[in-house]
């Protein structure tokens, strides 16, 4: 059941000459119900990407009945799944197979290697499989590729290598490629920062890659999404051109493909990076709005803590997002919201009394 609906899907998505699909079913799987991953591999040798998805099936008197990832059907199905586990039923019971995408693009995940680390931005926002331009390639440092935020992790390829998905919260998913020495996993919990391979240039669902690296790649509700204008980290990916091309924002700090990507940790849900759009500092207030005396002065690329926002003074920042929005900070000072990236443009933590 799960090869026909994989067959199908290649027909309306694929070329007509394409590597067999592989279904892989989870050991836990019983008569009942089945659970496992379903992949459309690409070509090997050539500039493609395999596309895949968790399944689940149940057999009942007429039948056994399949979903794939991201279909109503599947959700329906998850919710019931005696073999998967409670996490596993609550996340992906949720039907998501219609929910349009986030204007919230805080994503709560930090760059998928040790947190001091500088690694390279080896490739720009370019698509998984055809798709929106979901990923980017990283390599360097110590070559340990860990789990960009906590969540149930599943290994893609019926090899069990190259390739594996973690679940995370808020609807969002991390794919991690080309992988060599990576965990085996199906449901494993995994925590921020734990191992999950190292960088390599696994092509067991086909494909190609030059020179070790991660292509990691975002997906949400389901889906993969535009990786550009996301954080991940303290770091806003940034599209231009042609596929693998583009930048990375940390405040004004601009770095281009090739260069170093420190690692500083995931931003949080009520943080914000100061962003003065051309470097220097940023005037903290005493209240909302340019009337109100200087109190202070943060550099860009600063993280500041935000506890509540009122409407001010009209300021444009970059890229010519103009807001009247002002942000409180945890010490009382007031910022514009023009001069911050918070993946929002309303209030991150309220308006103040």
């Amino acid at each position: 059941m799960v090869r026909q609906l994989l067959i199908a899907r290649s027909k309306s998505t694929r070329a007509a000459v394409a590597p067999d699909p592989q279904v892989t079913v989870a050991k836990r799987t019983n008569r009942t119900w089945g659970f496992g991953t379903a992949v459309l591999p690409a070509p090997k040798g050539v500039a493609a990407y395999p596309e895949g998805w968790l399944f689940v099936a149940r057999h009942d008197k007429d039948g056994w009945t399949a979903a794939l990832e991201g279909e109503t059907a599947f959700a329906n199905l998850a919710s019931k799944a005696s073999i998967l586990s409670a996490e596993e039923r609550r996340i992906f019971g949720v039907d998501r197979s219609r929910t349009e995408a986030s204007l919230d693009r805080r994503t709560g995940l930090r760059l998928p290697w040790a947190i001091g680390q500088t690694w390279r931005l080896t490739g720009g926002p370019h698509p998984m499989n055809g798709g929106p331009r979901s990923s980017i390639d990283l390599s360097g440092g110590d070559g340990r590729v860990l789990a960009a935020r906590a969540g149930l992790a599943y290994t893609m390829c019926s090899s069990g290598t190259g390739w594996l998905r973690v679940i995370h919260d808020r609807g969002y998913a991390t794919d991690y490629y080309h992988l060599s020495g990576n965990i085996k996993a199906s449901g494993k919990k995994v925590d921020e920062g734990d191992f999950l391979g190292n960088i390599g240039n696994d092509v067991t669902c086909g494909g190609s890659s030059t020179g070790a690296h991660v292509h990691f790649a975002l997906r949400y509700n389901n889906k993969y999404v535009a990786i550009d204008r996301y954080a991940i980290g303290k770091w806003v990916i940034r599209q231009t051109g042609g596929d693998y091309a583009g930048y990375a924002l940390h405040g004004s700090t601009k770095v281009n493909v090739g260069g170093g990507l420190y690692n500083y940790g995931r931003l949080g849900f009520r943080q914000a990076i100061v962003d003065t759009n051309g470097g220097g500092n940023i005037n903290r207030r005493k209240g909302p709005g340019s009337g109100y005396a200087v109190v202070g002065k943060t550099p860009d690329g600063t993280t500041v803590d935000i506890a509540c926002s009122a409407n001010g003074t009209t300021h444009t920042g970059r890229d010519g997002y103009s807001t009247k929005l002002w942000n409180k900070l945890t010490d009382g000072s007031w910022v514009s919201d023009a001069f911050l990236w918070t993946g929002r443009s309303d209030p991150l933590n309220g308006w103040c009394p």
